[in-house]
């Protein structure tokens, strides 16, 4: 193959990190092998920095496909030991800036796409999409990796006012409080139930809100009251405009009768006398 038209794969792995030693292609699947370039690791408890080497091993794992062929990678990494003595690790796995994390079974880009793709669609439709496209993943698998990154996020920061309301992890069957930060639009947790229980816990951290909007639950208004006596309480919009819609309601039902008769035309025609003077309008005589 000319080089010039040869796709140089270097250009897309971190090269001061890692070497390819050899690439392996086939019908479905490209087969990457590498081999780590370091020389130290930082422990993942004490944070120290460890070049005590202690042997090598083999990862495989997944990376972005190439033109729809499966990508795996077969890392010959290094393990160290780690030099402090009062620390509870003893051997140190390597990980790769970003590009690869401890004990990762696809690299970060891959993880990536497939935590995008699983937001927009669902987890067993980006499951079914990645297979077609030659990433190996089940829907269970998109679930524990969503919910490892939701854990390993920083804690939202919360304002002065936050919104609260209940949603379905599974319709009829579980539901939770999500607590919403009114500036940002963002939300701040996730609490199980909507009995309040888990709010009056949440309450009790967050001593510095000053209003909440929140739907006409009683549950909630009373665990704000009883935490926060202080705050003021808003409904939000949507049952601003129910209570504006059942305002209405009322006022019409008083003012207008529940049944209102309307006369057909041909009860109109019967009642109406024949009237020579008016043959083209016989109902406007007179």
């Amino acid at each position: 193959m000319n080089d010039t038209t040869a796709l140089n794969l270097d250009k897309f792995y971190p090269t001061e990190l890692l070497r390819i030693t050899e690439i392996i292609v086939d019908r479905t699947k490209i087969k990457i092998r590498m081999k780590s370039a370091t020389e130290s690791c930082e422990c993942p408890e004490c944070k120290q920095i460890s070049n005590q080497y202690h042997g090598t091993y083999i990862r495989k794992v997944q990376d972005l496909p190439i033109l729809g062929k499966q990508v795996e990678l077969e890392i010959t990494a290094h393990e160290y030991n780690c030099e402090n003595d009062s620390c509870k690790v003893s051997t140190i796995a390597e990980t790769y800036n970003g590009f690869l994390n401890y004990y990762s079974r696809m690299t970060e880009r891959c993880a990536d796409f497939i935590s995008t793709l699983a937001l927009e669609t669902s987890c067993e439709g980006c499951s079914r999409i990645c297979k077609e496209m030659g990433i190996r993943i089940s829907g269970d698998s998109v679930i524990r990796l969503l919910l490892k990154r939701f854990e390993n996020q920083a804690p939202s920061e919360c304002g002065e006012i936050v919104g609260i309301d209940d949603f379905a992890f599974k319709k009829r069957n579980t539901y939770g409080t999500i607590i919403v930060d009114e500036k940002s639009h963002n939300p701040i947790a996730i609490l199980d139930g909507r009995d309040g229980k888990t709010l009056r816990q949440w309450l009790k951290g967050n001593q510095h809100i000053k209003a909440v909007t929140r739907d006409r639950a009683s549950a909630y208004a009373k665990v704000i009251s009883e935490e926060l006596p202080d705050v003021m309480q808003v409904a939000d919009r949507f049952h601003l405009h129910q209570n504006l819609l059942d305002a209405v309601k009322g006022a019409l039902n008083r003012a207008v009768p529940a049944n209102i008769t309307v006369i057909h035309d041909s009860h109109v025609a019967k009642s109406v006398k024949n009237c020579d003077a008016c043959k083209k309008n016989r109902f406007d005589c007179g």
